[in-house]
This record gives structure tokens, sequence and C-alpha cells, in this order.
């Protein structure tokens, strides 16, 4: 048994003792009565019934808010929390037969200093005031509603327990806000369709409401929340009162329009690219709710183009790039079908990895057509989704569902040969299918879900053989939490299987996740008759989350070698055992020069499982806000033991120099017009092997209330003595051909957002790219563990290597013939791209995009400087411009 796995087993154990003892504690604490917080309750004496509703004006002059008295008695939550707010808060609740009406006075003996800044919904800059609605009563979930003092809505789905906030959710609400002598008023009227609740006669509801002070940075909350408390969503308040409402069936359907244009350069006899194209399209969006807990979304020829390009990025060491979920279908209620494999306090255990990844669906067409010389070739940028259906929601009983499933369509490749085209396949038709499940239980303290995912790819043919035929992944997760839920044990069980033809199977076995081919791995082998796969993967920790100044997590997480998720998720790599702990310190209370300070400690151990030992890593770290709101943060690494199963991409298991890195933010008052910020980080190996450096500066500058820029420059240097180039087959054995790597790269992300009114907002954002990589001293992997760096290769001098038309060409033994030879792996990738967007919600729900998109990606000169490169390569040229004008119209029965 190798040693993480006894790591495990004894966490376990002493778990098991340790939970025996606190719920000996916990009863014990029952027993003496002595809640810290008395948790506040709201009652509405009656429904409007009859009475005529308030006009949202934000006024608060409507006979009907004298039915019921001011809740208040709000209390500081940030900086100094437990104390009395700078000025107090006032909220009042009343309702009809589908719709709850909340008034609000935020009192304010300076009206004329409320900050009231413009921002596109969900922007929460400025004053605001915000209510918190847990409808299912289920300490875990809630409807956040924000209004800022500028009458700016925002809107999020709160799931874990305070841990997610999802902002994708975009209900159809009404606000008005008003300032004046006293303050600043507000009026809310939410429908009962936008939330979820059971068909209890009476119902009781958790609340929260949340003030922002702007002016001092203060936060005051209606149900007080220690700083040390364990969630958010649990420890509300309540509210009572509401009788006999009935829940309501949401039914809601968007049709929409879009019409685009594109414009490029023309290339000469190329019959696809003729300098422009123009499109035109039609779609339709539903969302029907079955019951008032469950609804099921449905989208035909939907329009899945996001409006933000993705920012640009180069990787080296062959892995894949996570790019963030930007098209709403996907974006929205995407927390109910989270299942992180390995997400932990400590970091660096692969937390983007997830079983299911929706950029998946409708990704680019993966197969390349068989194209000769003179061809030209049309192969479509993305595939087209032909219709997807999700089936999400939570009930009463705690029960959260989540089913997705979508078909993608067969393209072609068109292929141009003097007039005569034929077309190949480049991906098949395509389903996917996402099963999610949750059960909360035990007081809601505990839970257990399970996920389930399914690709079926119809017949494939000679250009994607290559791709699996099928794709399953399922598991299992749970966590339970108890002693007021301040410690919690919790974990995931995974597994995978594809099926495929013997290419497809073996091309999985060598990929960079895998590398069943890598020499001197005993526990790994390629398989060439194989035409399945099949590997399990997991995470398992205990922690502390709340109850005083410590915290702490300590766990392990494990991946197969044969562990596959990426045709419908995400996963970096395979083949892993780790354990990780993390302890953090953190203050409660303000002093002169803190409001508040966190420390933490994290390690880190790894093997493979071949039982050998990778990693060994510590890290200290501190973040600080200070008195005068500035923030910063300090963190050191120190790695004494490092090897990779990657590095040489299908070579052996090579041992890298201990290093030591660093990182370090200052960011001046976010409340300012004018704000700075600073965030720089840095490698190095103890023998000088690698060298690594980053910054990143710059401002944001708000001159109005209405108008924000920012301007972000990032620059960064990369040496490393052992950058993998190939691996070379030659007459005398594989050469593992590393060399010396200079990369540098310079970009600057450029922001501009102005708000007319907090429904018509105007958006840019430019970013130009260069990344240059110069190589030299080329060598070879001769013993890939030895102790000493030099001793690791053999580094070829000026008589064993010729450069010429653009190739080198390798002697070893100087015999005048050459031995093998590489293409000229210098490189200069220089990207321009940008994003015009104006958006105008002219009623809630439906809205108009007119956007204008630019591209221009060239390789560069390696030998010119960085500045050159940019001036060479993107002012001047001609670039990519997509326009485009979409317009929705939501009708809501």
């Amino acid at each position: 048994m190798c040693k993480p796995t006894l790591t495990i087993l004894a966490l376990l154990f002493l778990w098991s003792s340790f939970s025996q003892d606190m719920a000996q504690a916990d009863t014990e604490k029952v027993k003496t009565g002595e809640p810290e917080v008395i948790a506040k309750k709201i009652y509405v004496t009656q429904g409007i019934g009859e009475k005529t509703p308030p006009a949202i004006d934000g006024l608060l002059n409507d006979p009907i808010w004298d039915m019921v008295e001011w809740a208040g008695d709000y209390i500081e939550n940030q900086p100094d929390e437990n104390t009395p707010p700078s000025f107090q808060t006032k909220f009042k609740i009343v309702y009809d037969s589908k719709y709850l009406y909340i008034g609000v006075r935020c009192l304010d003996a300076e009206p004329e200093n409320i900050v009231r800044r413009m921002s596109r919904r969900d922007g929460f800059d400025g004053d605001w005031v915000e209510f918190n609605i847990d409808s299912y009563h289920d300490k875990r979930t809630a409807f956040s509603f924000t209004v800022t003092a500028a009458g700016v809505k925002g809107d999020e789905l709160v799931s874990e327990n305070g841990n997610n906030w999802d902002d994708s959710w975009n209900p159809i609400w009404y606000t008005r806000t008003n300032v004046d002598e006293e303050g600043w008023t507000a009026e809310l009227k939410i429908p009962f369709s936008q939330i979820k609740f059971g068909k209890e006669q009476d119902q009781v509801w958790g609340l929260q409401s949340t003030r922002r002070f702007f002016r001092e940075e203060e936060r005051s909350l209606w149900q007080r929340i220690p700083l040390d408390a364990p969630g958010w969503v649990s420890e509300f308040g309540e509210l009572h009162g509401l009788k006999d409402i009935e829940p309501q069936h949401q039914l809601e359907i968007q049709p929409y329009t879009v019409a685009s244009g594109e414009t490029y350069e023309a290339e000469e006899d190329n019959p696809f690219r003729t300098g422009e194209e123009t499109d035109l399209n039609f779609g339709l969006d539903a969302k029907i709710g079955i019951t008032n807990d469950l609804t099921l979304d449905l989208t035909v020829n939907p329009d899945f183009g996001q409006v933000e390009a993705d920012p640009s990025a180069i990787a080296l060491d062959g892995f894949q790039i996570f790019f963030r979920e930007q098209r709403p279908f996907f974006v929205e209620n995407n927390n109910i079908f989270n299942f992180n494999l390995s997400r932990s306090e400590a970091g660096n255990t692969f937390g983007f990895d997830n079983v299911f990844y929706s950029r998946r669906i409708g990704r680019n067409p993966q197969g390349s057509p068989d194209t000769e010389d003179g061809e030209f070739v049309d192969i479509p940028d993305n595939t087209q989704i032909i219709g997807a259906a999700k089936f999400s929601g939570k009930t009463k009983d705690g029960w959260a569902i989540g089913v997705l499933e979508s078909v993608t369509a067969k393209k072609y490749a068109t292929i141009d040969n003097n007039g005569e085209r034929r077309r190949e396949v480049v991906e098949p038709l395509t389903n996917y299918f996402v099963g999610r499940l949750q059960k909360d239980f035990n007081d809601r303290n505990s839970y257990i879900g399970g996920i389930f995912t399914a690709v079926n790819r119809d017949a494939l043919g000679q250009n994607i053989d290559f791709l699996h035929r099928q794709a399953y992944t399922g598991g299992f997760d749970f966590k339970h939490q108890w002693n007021n839920r301040d410690w919690y044990v919790g974990g995931n069980v995974n597994w995978s299987h594809v099926r495929g033809n013997a290419e497809a199977i073996r091309n999985t076995q060598e990929s960079i996740e895998h590398l069943f081919q890598r020499e001197g791995a005993s526990h790994v082998n390629v398989d060439a008759d194989r035409t399945s796969l099949s590997g399990t993967g997991g995470n398992l920790q205990l922690g502390k989350a709340g109850d005083g100044h410590l915290m702490f997590e300590t766990g392990g997480t494990w991946r197969s070698p044969e562990l596959e998720l990426n045709d419908i998720g995400f996963q970096r790599q395979s083949d892993d055992i780790r354990h990780y702990t993390w302890v953090g310190y953190r203050t409660l209370k303000p002093d002169s020069t803190f409001r508040r300070v966190g420390i933490n400690y994290n390690h880190w151990s790894v093997w493979d499982f071949g039982g050998n030992h990778n990693e060994l890593r510590f890290n200290t770290n501190s973040w600080q806000n200070w008195a005068n709101n500035w923030f910063s943060n300090l963190g050191i690494n120190y790695a004494p033991m490092i090897y990779s199963n990657f590095a040489l991409q299908g070579g052996p298991r090579l041992r890298r120099s201990p290093e030591v890195s660093f990182w370090n933010g200052i960011g001046t008052d976010g409340r300012k017009k004018l704000r700075f910020n600073i965030f720089h980080n840095g490698r190095k190996a103890l023998d000088n092997s690698i060298q690594r450096y980053s910054i990143e500066f710059g401002f944001r500058y708000q001159p109005m209330d209405a108008l924000r820029i920012s301007v972000f420059p990032e620059y960064s240097i990369n040496n490393d003595k052992l950058q993998y180039i190939d691996n070379i087959d030659t007459d005398n054995g594989v050469r593992y051909l590393n060399g010396e790597i200079e990369q540098r790269t310079l970009s600057m992300s450029v922001r501009l957002n102005y708000n007319i009114n907090p429904n018509l907002t105007v958006q840019y954002w430019g970013q130009p790219f260069i990344s240059r990589g110069r190589y030299s001293n080329f060598k070879h992997v001769t013993d890939a563990t030895a102790r000493e760096f030099n001793d690791r290769f053999l580094q070829y001098d000026s008589n064993q290597i010729s450069f010429s038309e653009e190739t080198y060409a390798v002697d070893e033994n100087l015999d005048g013939q050459t031995d093998f030879s590489f293409d000229d792996p210098d490189f200069a990738f220089v990207q321009f791209r940008s994003n015009l967007v104006i958006r105008w919600e002219y009623i809630p729900g439906s809205e108009i995009f007119l956007v204008w998109s630019q591209d221009i990606s060239q390789s560069g000169d390696p030998s010119n400087g960085l500045f050159a490169n940019l001036e060479d390569n993107v002012f001047g040229q001609t670039a990519q411009n997509i326009f485009l004008l979409k317009a929705t119209y939501r009708f809501v029965f």
C-alpha cells in the first residue's frame, strides 16, 4: 500500500474518533442553552388582499406601507463586527397573490454624499441594499436581490451555504430608488414566479438583508452573522406570516433574431475567403415551470455565440488552457451541475477540473480533412448546437435536480480543387447528457449527491475515427457538518469509461493527460489493441470552517492513470495522488492598522500510482486589509523536491531542481475614483536552471458616476534551461530534445464602461498580446533523474549542430552525416482582440445587443523586439471584423 493511501486511512480514523468527541461536546453545548446569536423573525401580519399595491417609484408614500411595522436594528458586520452601524436601515414587507413587495429606508445624515455610481446589471457599485431569501428554508441556498442607490439591479443565486454566488441568474423583477433629506429609499417588487417555495399554508422563509455604506466601506446586517460563522445562508433570520400564497408556475418564451456580418482580408484564389460574409439567424428560448420547484429550459436553434472573446494565452507545457463559460444558456444555474474533482482550500489540487465542462458542447470541430497542394478548405468555426434542454431546480424536501440534454450537428469541411468541391466530416453528430442529483438531510447539515454524464457520437469517418465513440462518467459526492456547522467532512468519488476503436484508445493512452508510453514507468504501458479505458478518481477532506480565529482543512485526492473526462469534462492530468493541508488564522476585530488580516500555511505531497514521490511543497502567505482600505498580500513557496511525469511528454520522469517562488499584490482603496493595483510573482530554481518573473500593474479611473476606465499592462519573463521541444526517433534511439528558452510576453487589457442609465450600457475591451520565444543551447536528456542539473543531459556544441533554411541539423558523432534534424522552434505570436458591446434592456427581460469584435492573429519575427512585432503585425493590418445585432423579447405568461 502506498504512502498517500495510509495517510487517507489515518485521517479517516482520526476523524471517526474526533467526530465522536465533537458530537459529545455538541450535546453538552446544547444543554448549556447559550447560543451566541439569536435568530431574528419578522412577521408579515397580512397580505394586501384587495388593497392597491404600492407603485414602484421608490418614494414609500403608498398607504399600503402603513399595514406593517418597520423591521430594522441592523448590526455592523464589517469592518467592526457586532457594533452599531454608522446609520441604521429599516424595511417593510407586504405581499399579494403574485408579488412580494419590500420597502427600504437607508438613513444617512449626509444625503448629498450618497454614492450613486452607475454600472450594468450586477455591478454592485456605490451604496446598495440587498435581500437574500431562502424560500426553500434549506439553509444552503437563497435568491439574492440587490439595488444600488443609483437604481442598478443585482441578482444572484446563492448556493453551497454562501460559498457560491451565481450572478448569471437574471429574473424579472422591478425596483426604483429615491434620495431625500433622510437618506435614500428603495422599493422592490418580486414576482413569486421568479423564486421557488413549497405549498405550505403558512410559509417560513430564511431572510437576510445587507447594507453597504460606501463612504466608510461598511457592511451592516439585519441578522447578525459573526465573522467566524461557518456559512452564510445557514445563519439567516426568518420571515413569517406569508399565508395562502400559491406557487406560481413560470412560463416564459423568448424568441431572438441575430443579424451578423464579417469582414476580413481576402485571400487570392481562395473561394472561401472572399473578404466578407453575412448571416441572418432566428431561434427560440423557453422557460417552463413544471412545478414551482423545477424548471425546464428549452432552446431551438440557439445562439450560443459569446459576446466577449477569450483572453489571449499561450502554453508551452502542452496542457489545455481553461477558459470560463460565457454563453448564457450554460452559465445560468450552472451551480447545480457543478462537480469539482478535487477543489481544496489549500489550492494546487487542479481546482478547475470538473466532471462537466460545458464548453465541450459546441466546440471547434476536432477533425481535419485530407488535402493536397493547391486545395482550399472551409472548416466551420464551431459545431452547431441543434437544440438543448435543461431541467433543473430544488424541491422543498431538499432534492436538487439537474438534467441537461444537447445534440450537436454533424459538421463538414468543404474542400475546393479548381472549382471541384467535396465534403469531409470533421465533427460527428453527437449527443451530450448530464444528470445531477443531491439530497439534503440531517436537518440540512449533510448532503449526498451523484452525477452521470454520457457522450454518444454517430458513426465515425476517416478524419474523426480518433474520437471516442462513447464516453461515460459518474460520481458521488457528500458532505457532513456538525458542531453548528463548524466542522465538516466531505469528498467525492468518480469514475470514467470511454470506448472507441483501437486508434482512438491508443491516442488517449498517449495523450498529454496520460502518457502511458513514457519511459521507465512500469505501472503504465500502451496497449495498442484496447478498445476501452476505465479509470477512477476522488477527493476526501476534513476541515474546520468556523468558531474562532483558526481554520484548517486536510485531505487527499487521487486520479488513476486511466481516468479520462475530457469528452464532456475538464481534466488536466491523471496518474496523481496528493495529500494537502491548509491552516488559516484570521482576525475578527479591526485595530488601528488593519481592518482584517489572514495568515495561511499550506503543504502538498504528490505521488503517482507507481509509488514515485514526485513533489513536496510548502507555502506560507498572508493577506491584509489595511485601515485605509488598501489591500495587500504576500506568499512564499519552497519546493525541495520536484519530479515531473509530463515534462518530457512521453519521455522518462524528469527531475526538476529545488525552487523558491513568491507572489505579492498591492491595491489602493477601491472606493476612490482613481485606484491602482500591482501584482507580481516570481520563481527561481536554486541552481538557476529556471528563472521566471511576471508583473501586472494598472489603474481604474472613474471620472464620473457613469464612466469607468481601466488599463492593465502585463509583462513576463521566462528563462528555462531545460524547455521541452520534441521527442525524435533516431538510429541511436530516442532523443528527448530540449533547449534553453528566453521567452518574453507583453499584453495590455483596456476596458471602458459607460452607463447611460441602469438599462443602457456601452462596454469596450481590447487586448494587444505578444509572446516571443528564442531557443539556444540545444540538448537531449540522458539521465532524467540525476541529482545535479548538468548531469541530466548532453548539450550539443557548435560543431554538432548547424542551422540552414529554418532547420537545425545535428551530427552527434561528427562523421559528416546528419543524425536527425528539427524545425526552428523560435516563435513570435502576435494578437489583438477587442469587443465593443452596447446593451439595452428596453423592458425587463428583453434586450438588444450591438456588438463589434475585432481579431488580428499573426506570426511575427522572433528576431525582432516585442514592440516591433506589435507594430509590424497589428498596426496597419487588416483585422477580422464581426458585426452583430441581436434582439430578444421575453413573453411572460
